[in-house]
């Protein structure tokens, strides 16, 4: 695969369809960035390569223009000193020039629109690097809250099913009635206590009330 289409296919990336499908997401987005940052390199290089070249070309097609200028100048010398013959010489050495500078001019146009297709893959890419390096965190916190949903919601399905709801329900009311067993017990416990302590203030009444009564027949005795 050629670097551009290496670089096509990162741009194209869709950064939240690769972390839902990727079986390690940490591991995959920062590989991804890894990737993008290893080929913005490479493109960076490509696109310094390119402008250079398309400098070079432009330095020949001046170069050879000044020729043709050159051996213009000396075909109307020639024709000035009436030398037709050494005329037509540099003016065949002009046309050649002249074709010459027309493929000049032609590859300088190409390497110009392919220093453009460099600079515009370039800039993508670090637009690309960029969204990546941004939503990276944002995806990761994401997926680890996605997959904590996913666990809490396993273990609701298996702490839900109707059997462990039933005998978690059995054994709350077992251990309610229990409780009430045990509070009955005592409440009985403690009104059997105070029946006693009441019936002997009442035996003690009764020998108050019987001594008086004594008391008052032997006064009136």
């Amino acid at each position: 695969m050629g670097l551009m289409e290496r670089v096509s296919t990162l741009v194209r990336a869709n950064l939240n369809d690769l972390i839902d499908k990727a079986e390690h997401p940490e591991k995959m987005i920062k590989q991804l960035i890894l990737d993008m940052e290893n080929q913005l390199m490479q493109v960076k290089t490509q696109v310094a390569v390119a402008i250079a070249d398309q400098h070079m070309l432009e330095q020949k097609e001046k170069e050879n223009g000044e020729l043709a200028a050159e051996w213009m100048r000396k075909a109307e010398l020639a024709v000035d000193k009436k030398q037709d013959d050494l005329a037509r010489r540099a003016l065949e050495r002009y046309q050649s020039y002249q074709r010459l500078g027309e493929s000049f001019k032609e590859q300088v146009a190409d390497q110009a629109a392919q220093v453009e297709n460099l600079k515009a893959a370039l800039r993508k890419l670090e637009q690309k690097l960029e969204e990546a390096h941004a939503k990276s965190q944002l995806l990761m916190a994401q997926h680890r809250r996605s997959r904590a949903v996913s666990k809490a919601r396993d273990a609701q399905i298996a702490m839900g099913s109707e059997s462990k709801i039933a005998g978690f329900e059995r054994m709350k009311q077992k251990v309610a009635h229990e409780s009430a067993v045990s509070q009955a017990k005592t409440e009985m416990a403690a009104d059997s206590l105070d029946d006693k302590f009441a019936a002997l203030e009442k035996d003690d009444e009764v020998e108050r009330l019987l001594a008086e009564v004594k008391s008052r027949r032997q006064a009136a005795g």
